[in-house]
């Protein structure tokens, strides 16, 4: 035998029992979280593989399923956040049909405003009338208290994702350096068995892409292209958490007009990106506690705040009709209120069609642009114009109004044809828009002048802006009334104090009559109303025509169908998380019958090679004895 097989049979030793300890401690490792099978490979040495030497220990899984598996990690994420909080939203609204229910109170007061209408003299009727009513605003209070809870505590979850993902971008640029500077094969596994588990737990803050180096790094992107990681940098992410946050918080992209907190990513070069901006991030929990907090949260608070605002006008507010002649509308305006409004349609330049809406205001500034998220109409134009005077002062006013609209940047995005306006004989107003008017105008106005109970009978102030106890009529005087009204809204005080009112026969006479009582339930359950389109409650483009009651029921309808959506769409991306766990774990995954049967297979190989050496021995023992 010669002195190379005895050289041959000792590596093979060696190269076994090296393989055995990577097997056992893949064995060892079984249970450890974030631990991929190790391999051992062997390398041939001598001329003609007359020997054998240990390779590099490699982990053994598939590149293709890890990718599944973080892309799969992100959308749970998402899925999950947004499932949990629209879930809540919906439990805010209660058990639709119960009598405990935002629908049910609403159905309650307007049963009883018929028992009323049906016995005016019984006072008893009207106490239950006012409680009902008391009940109704305070539900809706409730509810629209509970909406920015939910959305404070999406802002305070934000701030702490942000953290433990700012965490694990540190880690990952830390194990990065080591891998770089690593020459140790089994180290260098159990470091990249650690990033690749950091990586996965960023996964399911942000949907996120690799790039791996040829210096054994990677660079972590978002899908978007912001990187996170490069090499030995990371990306330092900050939340400016705003605390409680209000109706009126809101997310804007120049920070002096921000309300809310959002993601800075302080790039490894010294940039900077806003990840709070719109599609930035698509997936993970960020994503979908931005989503939450600036969309769906606020829409629902736009809801309440539409419902509040269409059981107060609904019960104030008169609607006034003009007319259509040779392309321009003629309308009679009667004395408005700041918040009232004029409305008419006009065909622009693309052929679209668009309203145009003038709001009355008495502070200013005038001939401004209302924001889209203020208005009824978030496709439309809307102006403010000066309605401090009489109503001849009207026309003159909505020109100025239209002059500077004109001036106005962003007037060009609108598409309009000029807008003129001119006087007639008192108060009316004829509007023109090059030939454009599609259809006659139209104005509501409050009736009422105060909360005083006899004013603008029949119309009457039952809700009320609990700010101040003041009449509600959706001024931008000081600001949006809209905003919020659904936390503030009130029953009258001075209803409460005299619910002779609900029942007066006219502004002077207090005898009993069905008649006030008959017209709000009437007002609330028979005539249309129009809703903001940004509700989203009957389309997202234009504005929505119900009754309260009928804006309710669609209100509570919406959210329980977008909780029973979430939680499915929950439902399906948890089974393709768990599905793509399987796929990487099938291969990644230690087996432990796979492998104590390589176990036994490396066994019989180091017997066979210690045999040889016995042999060896044995005759190099007869040689010597000769």
């Amino acid at each position: 035998m010669s002195l190379n097989a005895l050289s041959t049979a000792t590596a093979g030793l060696a190269a076994t029992q090296a393989a055995i300890g990577v097997v056992s401690q893949n064995i060892a490792n079984a249970g450890t979280v974030g631990y991929v099978k190790r391999t051992l490979s062997s390398v041939t040495t001598g001329p003609y593989n007359s020997g054998v030497a240990t390779g590099a220990v490699a982990r053994s899984f598939d590149a293709a399923a890890l990718r599944q598996l973080r892309s799969e990690t992100s959308g749970a994420a998402y899925t999950s956040t947004k499932s949990t909080i629209v879930t809540q939203l919906d439990k805010l609204y209660g058990m639709p049909g119960s009598s405990t229910a935002l629908d049910g109170v609403l159905n309650t007061f307007t049963a009883s405003l018929q028992q009323l209408a049906a016995n005016p003299t019984v006072a008893a009727a009207r106490s239950t009338v006012v409680g009902n009513a008391s009940a109704l605003a305070a539900a809706i209070n409730d509810a629209a208290s509970g909406v920015q809870s939910l959305r404070t505590g999406v802002e305070a979850r934000l701030g702490a994702d942000t953290r433990d993902a700012n965490a694990l971008l540190t880690g990952i640029a830390s194990l990065n350096a080591k891998i770089q500077t690593t020459t140790d094969s089994a180290a260098l596994a159990d470091f990249q068995d650690q990033r690749d588990q950091k990586i996965n737990g960023l996964a399911s803050y942000m949907d996120l892409q690799t790039v791996q180096q040829g210096d054994g790094s990677v660079t972590v992107l978002t899908q978007t292209g912001v990187t996170l990681v490069d090499r030995g940098n990371a990306t330092a992410l900050r939340f400016d958490g705003r605390g409680t946050l209000s109706p009126a918080s809101t997310y804007a992209s120049n920070p002096s007009d921000r309300t809310l907190g959002t993601v800075t990513a302080t790039l490894p070069g010294g940039g900077t990106v806003d990840l709070g901006s719109l599609g930035v991030l698509r997936s993970g929990s960020l994503a979908a506690g931005i989503e939450l907090r600036d969309q769906v949260l606020t829409q629902a608070q736009r809801q309440l705040d539409d419902l509040a605002a269409g059981l107060s006008t609904a019960l104030t507010n008169t609607g006034t009709s003009g007319s259509l002649a040779a392309g321009a509308t003629t309308i009679t305006l009667p004395k408005m209120q700041a918040g009232n409004a004029l409305t008419f349609p006009v065909t622009d330049t693309s052929g679209m069609g668009r309203n145009v809406t003038l709001v009355a205001s008495t502070a200013g500034p005038f001939g401004t642009i209302v924001p889209a998220g203020q208005t009824t109409d978030a496709n439309g134009l809307t102006l403010t114009f000066d309605a401090s005077g009489d109503p001849a002062t009207y026309a003159g006013k909505i020109q100025d109004a239209f002059t500077a609209f004109g001036q106005d940047p962003s007037a060009a995005r609108y598409k309009l044809p000029t807008l003129g306006a001119t006087g007639g004989t008192g108060s009316n107003v004829t509007l023109t828009a090059g030939g454009k008017i599609a259809g006659a105008a139209s104005a509501t106005t409050t009736v009422p002048t105060s909360t005083v109970p006899a004013s603008g009978y029949p119309q009457i102030a039952l809700f009320v802006d609990g700010s101040g106890g003041k009449l509600y009529t959706g001024s931008f005087d000081d600001g949006s009334q809209l905003t919020g009204f659904a936390q503030r809204i009130a029953v009258n005080p001075a209803i409460v104090g005299n619910t002779a009112a609900l029942t007066a026969s006219s502004a002077t006479d207090l005898n009993a009559s069905g008649s006030r009582a008959q017209a709000i339930y009437s007002a609330l359950t028979a005539t249309q109303q129009t809703f903001s389109s940004s509700s989203g409650i009957g389309g997202v483009v234009a504005p929505y025509s119900a009754t309260v009651v009928g804006f309710a029921q669609g209100v509570i309808s919406a959210q329980g169908e977008a909780a029973s959506q979430a939680a499915a769409q929950d439902d399906t991306q948890q089974v393709a998380l768990s599905t793509a766990q399987g796929r990487f774990s099938a291969q990644a995954g230690v087996s432990i019958d796979a492998e104590m049967s390589n176990l036994i297979a490396l066994q019989t190989a180091y017997g066979a090679n210690a045999r040889i050496l016995a042999a060896a021995r044995d005759m190099l023992d007869q040689l010597l004895r000769i």
